[in-house]
């Protein structure tokens, strides 16, 4: 997971006999895109096409869906350009600047600590990305890397009021095998969408884009992904690892089975309900996985024990310089006392500070409503960071959505979230009676979701713009719920930044002072939603039960795998085609890439920057690449180039698609 301006390509030039010059990751970076909701995407034309997953446009599907076209059950192809149609909630951004601004923002937080030291660092960090934002059209972030290592300004082209979706196959062959294949390999899916950047109305101009490979990928080839990482715990300490061990994630196991079961309910209510709620259920079933391979690495003793010999090698070599361990020698130690408090705040951080929104949509709407008006009257140093002026764009994107909101589901999700706060904190507990009064949560849920007027877009802009006055006027029963738990909920969270975020903040930032004095940058930095490169090869691996798995499916097996019942089942359009399809065409396949959860959507490209597949998945070992990559069995899973080419061509006749990437096909590769 490489940073595009620290890449090893003499380690690449050493190991595949290729080297990346400077004018080959630019291109690549420029190439790449990050979905601003959590995913990955790359420009596949110079008419401003992106390719990225079904699952990571499942959204924006579901948004454009009624109840009289179901998208996601039926595909979508936009046969003209006329046809393509605008996702409700969907931001492209395009990596363009990096700037290291590490003596800033030490700068400004040096001899400080606790609640001093967050605020400093805070107000920093919004005052360079305010002098970023010269534009709307920019977003500007500052991304502390190595826990604090470093800080780098990251400016990002944004698009965010057109994109449109342009085709995406049906759930049943995106997500084929459903939650008993998902991490796992064999697989069949044809996981991917387009959708097209706008601009004035025209489709964006893009000179930078991944030409198309028409070969696909060889066993043992160079591979390359590029793509956003959303977050990994490699450099946590051991006292940050067994508290996600023994702590936190049997917390969110607990949490994620219950609203499985919950969502699958009412999904049996009927067809309507199951539409509405599938975006929902797919969420937690993936969350709930992902949860379980990342708490069996962390229970396996031998990879535990090697966690703690690392740190110990660590302290070991920062013990014998006087200097140093004066300095950072206690950082460690302090971040066990903060963990520890932090596992006493959890559930008031959960609940009081409502980090979960009570798996309420409309909830965090008038949340971000009551403290946006709020904030906005302060200082932009002294604002909670998603309200600060280079932030406001993307907190403004959700909060003015127009995707439908259901209030069926909505309901049930509020009642689930005040039902575990009242589980979790206890029925006597305070603020317990301070959110339920004498009401039962579904009453309450009840009552503010069928009572407020959020669903009304323009009601939300004349609520944000009318300031506190009209916050406090409101009568919409949720804002009004929001306004009534405000000061604790302000509590909880100043609590948890003063005593846990503000301390292994400062610790973590020391730690990450004496690796770069002993080892540099030798090494790439945890994941952080920012573009990273990876470097790899087609190749399979063989299970703990000695079974060798082949890197590549094809089409033949999908249908050989095919039951006619879901999750395996093949659409309709799938079995008409059948006939057509050449049954030895690579399907999906396997490398070694190193990637994680924000990956999804990765193009993955060859050493000519050719595009040969769709990342979409990790196998199942590879769900402990949170804390740490094994070369020997983590898989990244994709969807071949050619599967995607004969399934466009012959199963969906999209030849406005294939048109546009075949032509790439046959110009001049990208630089090298």
């Amino acid at each position: 997971m490489w940073t595009f301006d620290n890449f090893p390509s003499a380690r690449v030039q050493n190991t595949y006999g290729f080297s990346p010059g400077q004018a080959w990751l630019d291109h690549v970076r420029l190439s790449s895109v990050r979905l601003a909701l959590g995913c990955s995407g790359s420009f596949v034309s110079p008419n401003g096409l992106v390719m990225t997953n079904h699952h990571c446009a499942r959204r924006c599907i579901q948004d454009l869906s009624t109840p009289q076209q179901d998208l996601t059950a039926s595909g979508f192809y936009a046969r003209t350009q006329a046809e393509e149609r605008t996702c409700p909630r969907m931001e492209i951004n395009q990596l363009v600047g990096m700037q290291d601004v590490t003596a800033r923002v030490q700068g400004a937080t040096k001899g400080l600590s606790g609640e001093a030291f967050n605020r400093a660092q805070k107000a920093e960090f919004a005052r360079i990305e305010k002098a970023c934002q010269t534009s709307d059209q920019l977003r500007c972030e500052v991304v502390t890397l190595y826990h604090g290592g470093l800080y780098q300004l990251h400016t990002y082209k944004r698009w965010r009021k057109d994109v449109r979706l342009v085709f995406a196959p049906e759930e049943s062959i995106a997500f084929f095998g459903g939650d008993p294949d998902n991490f796992n390999f064999p697989r069949y899916d044809l996981d991917v969408s387009f959708v097209r950047v706008y601009e004035d109305g025209e489709p964006l101009q893009t000179p930078e884009y991944f030409r198309w490979s028409d070969a696909g990928p060889r066993e043992g080839e160079l591979t390359f992904v590029s793509g956003n990482p959303g977050h990994t715990s490699r450099l946590l300490t051991v006292a940050q690892l067994a508290s996600l061990r023994d702590e936190t994630i049997p917390l969110k196991l607990e949490r994620l089975a219950q609203e499985r079961g919950w969502v699958a309910q009412f999904a049996e209510r009927g067809t309507e309900a199951r539409r509405i709620s599938r975006d929902t259920l797919f969420g937690v079933e993936n969350a709930y996985k992902a949860w379980f391979g990342r708490r069996d690495a962390l229970t396996d003793p031998v990879f535990f024990a090697s966690k703690v010999k690392e740190e110990q090698s660590l302290r070991a070599r920062v013990a014998k310089v006087p200097a140093l361990q004066k300095e950072v020698g206690g950082a460690w130690d302090a971040i066990a006392q903060a963990t520890r408090v932090e596992e006493k705040l959890e559930r008031e951080t959960t609940w009081i500070r409502s980090e979960s929104k009570y798996y309420s949509e409309l909830f965090g709407i008038a949340r971000n409503l009551v403290w946006g008006v709020a904030e906005r009257q302060k200082p932009d140093t002294e604002r909670y960071r998603e309200f600060t002026d280079a932030r406001l764009p993307a907190t403004e994107l959700v909060t003015f959505s127009k995707a439908p909101i259901h209030s069926e589901l909505e309901v049930e999700l509020l009642t689930l979230g005040l039902t575990k706060m009242r589980e979790e904190l206890g029925a006597d507990h305070p603020y317990v009676h301070e959110v339920l009064g004498k009401e039962s949560p579904r009453q309450l849920a009840t009552r503010v979701v069928q009572g407020t007027k959020l669903y009304d877009v323009a009601l939300r802009r004349s609520l944000w713009n009318g300031g506190p006055a009209a916050i406090a006027a409101s009568e919409d029963p949720m804002i009004g719920l929001v306004r009534r738990l405000d000061p604790e909920m302000r509590a909880a969270r100043k609590a948890y930044e003063d005593q846990v975020e503000s301390v292994v903040r400062k610790n973590s930032e020391l730690i990450a002072k004496a690796r770069f004095q002993l080892e540099g940058t030798r090494n790439y930095p945890d994941a952080t939603f920012t573009p990273r490169l990876s470097y790899g090869s087609v190749r399979g691996w063989t299970r703990e039960d000695g079974v060798q798995v082949k890197p590549f499916t094809d089409f033949a097996g999908a249908f050989t795998r095919a039951t006619g019942e879901p999750p395996f089942d093949l659409p309709q359009s799938w079995l008409k085609a059948k006939d057509r399809l050449t049954p030895t065409t690579p399907f999906d396949f396997v490398t070694t890439n190193d990637i994680i959860g924000g990956n999804s959507g990765s193009p993955v490209v060859n050493r000519s920057a050719e595009v040969v597949g769709l990342v979409f998945d990790g196998n199942l070992p590879s769900l402990g690449g949170d804390y740490g990559f094994d070369l020997r069995n983590n898989r990244t899973v994709a969807v071949d180039s050619r599967a995607l080419t004969e399934a466009l061509r012959v199963v969906y006749g999209a030849d406005r698609l294939v048109q546009e990437l075949q032509p790439a096909a046959a110009r001049t590769t990208g630089p090298r």
